[in-house]
């Protein structure tokens, strides 16, 4: 094969690397549809194919299963939260300022996008215990814990100890959670509170906690 057919035949794989691309991304786009109206558990290969306009064997090629599909539409939502903190602590010197944008950017990429909340945490079908593959489940937890891993450091760095750190992240994330499902379901108005304003003094008092306890 001499360097001109080299050439045609990485652009015919490059063409079909781009199809197939297209492919993909068009049946998580059907997926999401259908988890969305019916739930992990409601949700089939074969309703997900008739969505996207393909048959079950053409979803099959791409993904083994439910869960796989829903484990990647889950992935790609949790490598955009990590892109938005580690993009929002970029540059920041001062330790308290990137603790506190670092939780709040967590706060903010769902409170932007409610969907995706739903998405990972299951609750497209109900809030109840859920779970993918435990490989996925592993992967999954993982890229999330990395999301506020840039809130934990920070803490770390004020003076936290590992122990100290990791309950101020926990109790941050059921305070974050917790705020969020209040606001996206209209239920804080009860309260005339603002989500934001009470995820953003919770993140300071956190901060301060540390700093304090640290100090002594």
């Amino acid at each position: 094969m001499n360097l001109a057919e080299d050439e045609r035949a990485q652009q015919r794989r490059d063409r079909q690397a781009v199809v197939s691309d297209a492919k993909r991304a068009h049946i998580l786009s059907a997926a999401r549809e259908v988890f969305e109206e019916r739930g992990l558990d409601g949700a089939s290969i074969r309703e997900i194919a008739k969505r996207a306009g393909y048959t079950p064997g053409a979803i099959y090629s791409y993904f083994d299963a439910k869960e796989e599909i829903y484990g990647a539409l889950l992935g790609e939502s949790l490598e955009r939260l990590n892109h938005v903190v580690a993009d929002e602590v970029k540059g920041l010197r001062s330790v308290p300022k990137r603790a506190e944008r670092a939780a709040m950017a967590f706060y903010d990429f769902y409170a932007s996008n409610p969907r995706d909340l739903d998405l990972g945490f299951y609750l497209f079908g109900g809030m109840r215990p859920h779970g993918l593959t435990p490989e996925l489940n592993g992967t999954l937890n993982g890229r999330l814990r990395d999301s506020l891993a840039h809130f934990e450091d920070a803490l770390r760095a004020l003076g936290a100890t590992e122990q100290v750190a990791r309950s101020e992240v926990t109790a941050f994330f059921a305070h974050c959670v917790g705020l969020l499902i209040l606001e996206n379901t209209r239920r804080i108005k009860m309260f005339q509170e603002d989500s934001a304003i009470l995820c953003a003094a919770y993140v300071s008092q956190a901060v301060e906690r540390v700093r304090s306890s640290s100090k002594k």
